[in-house]
């Protein structure tokens, strides 16, 4: 489909509309209506009958349209991800015979409050770069410029990427770990641990060289098809050679990824590499809680200045079954924020960095294989006592 993303028509001030007019969801009897708006609003990019008819019946998204006896004076579209609390602008325009009264400003404030209604917290776009009017209406109404997207459009203009925060409940703390996108499909944990570090540690750089270094250091030679993946006590261990107090919450005995060979011999080499990172992780005084860390543990650790690495399924985010290491890097009342290194789906960068997800979403993600397996490193800045764990 080509996106027509974030378009809003130049005129449109924020004005008071002179008519209240109604702004409900749209049904599929309104297509009709919609694509009047659409013929008569753009150019190119345009949405299809048949992209609202998807839109309408199939997609997760949602139409707002804004009319008046009669009239229809503007619509929005709003497409939202499961298990992600992030509404993204599909496509918004205002019919030209009701530009300059206000319309984009009312759907837009009706948009955002339907995100929130729908447990939100924040609100994403993407505007044409020689669409000054647009780039006018949003930042006016609280959005920021954080991406652009080269050659997104049909004409190949770039298209600027901006966000919303849609609740004052996010904090600037938020702002402290920097963000590192895996390089290999492998390294997910070393990049997560890269992250925490760099988060006490400013001066540390976050290059290919030392990902790799960390993921020899904390690989389970697992030997499945494909490269080994970091364990909790690989990751403590490297925390901890680098001055980095670190505790482990696993359940069970903590061997991962025994259940994802069949060969006795391989699962023999994966429980003596688990024995000694274990005996290791003892040597150091490293803190192992044999039990799960759910809400309640993980708020603790990140009230207490801890950066939680959590082990999760990819299947809630991707729908497919992978073990896969990201960073918390925040919460608040109903979320928890984290930052996803995966270099492999189609979602950029920007996508990636503080998704916001509900509590007891995450917490059904912070678990891989059919033992539901669970691992939580949390990594504290040097001189952190471990009697305060």
């Amino acid at each position: 489909m080509n996106a027509v993303d974030g378009h809003a028509l130049p005129g449109d001030d924020s004005r008071p509309a002179g008519a209240a007019g109604t702004i409900r969801q749209a049904k599929p009897e309104d297509i009709a209506l919609l694509m009047c708006i659409e013929e008569a609003s753009f150019d190119a990019d345009r949405l299809s009958r048949r992209s609202f008819r998807h839109l309408l019946t199939e997609g997760n998204s949602v139409t707002l349209l804004d009319e008046t006896e009669g009239v229809a004076r503007g619509y929005v579209t709003l497409l939202f991800r499961a298990h992600v609390a992030l509404a993204r602008v599909y496509s918004i325009a205002t019919a030209p015979g009701w530009l300059g009264q206000g319309v984009a400003s009312r759907l837009l404030a009706a948009a955002e409050e339907l995100a929130l209604a729908r447990h939100c917290v924040a609100m994403r776009l993407e505007i044409r770069r020689d669409n000054l009017a647009s780039q006018k209406l949003f930042l006016g109404h609280g959005y920021a410029l954080f991406g652009e997207h080269a050659g997104y459009y049909e004409d190949g203009m770039d298209a600027l990427r901006f966000e919303k925060s849609l609740t004052a409940r996010l904090r600037p703390e938020l702002a402290r770990i920097a963000y590192y996108r895996q390089t290999l499909g492998f390294t997910c944990g070393a990049s997560c641990l890269m992250m925490a570090m760099k988060a006490f540690d400013r001066s540390l750089v976050l290059e290919r060289t030392l990902e790799l270094q960390l993921w020899r250091e904390a690989t389970t030679i697992y030997m499945t098809a494909g490269h080994g993946g970091c364990g909790p006590y690989g990751l403590a261990l490297a925390a901890h050679r680098r001055g980095f107090p670190t505790e482990i919450y696993v359940n069970g005995d903590g061997v991962l990824f025994r259940e994802s060979v069949r060969s006795e011999e391989k699962r023999e080499v994966i429980r003596l590499v688990h024995d000694d990172f274990v005996r290791q992780a003892r040597e150091c005084g490293i803190a192992v809680h044999h039990k799960v860390a759910g809400i309640a543990e993980m708020t603790r650790c990140y009230a207490a200045g801890g950066i939680a690495l959590v082990l999760i399924s990819t299947y809630r985010l991707t729908r497919e079954r992978a073990p896969h290491w990201v960073v918390l890097t925040g919460c608040d009342e109903r979320h928890f924020f984290i930052h996803d290194p995966d270099n492999a789906s189609g979602r950029s960068p920007d996508e990636r960095i503080n998704m916001a997800i509900l509590k007891k979403d995450f917490e059904r993600m912070a678990r891989y294989g059919r033992n539901a397996t669970k691992a939580v490193v949390v990594v504290y800045p040097p001189g952190h006592s471990p009697s305060s764990f």
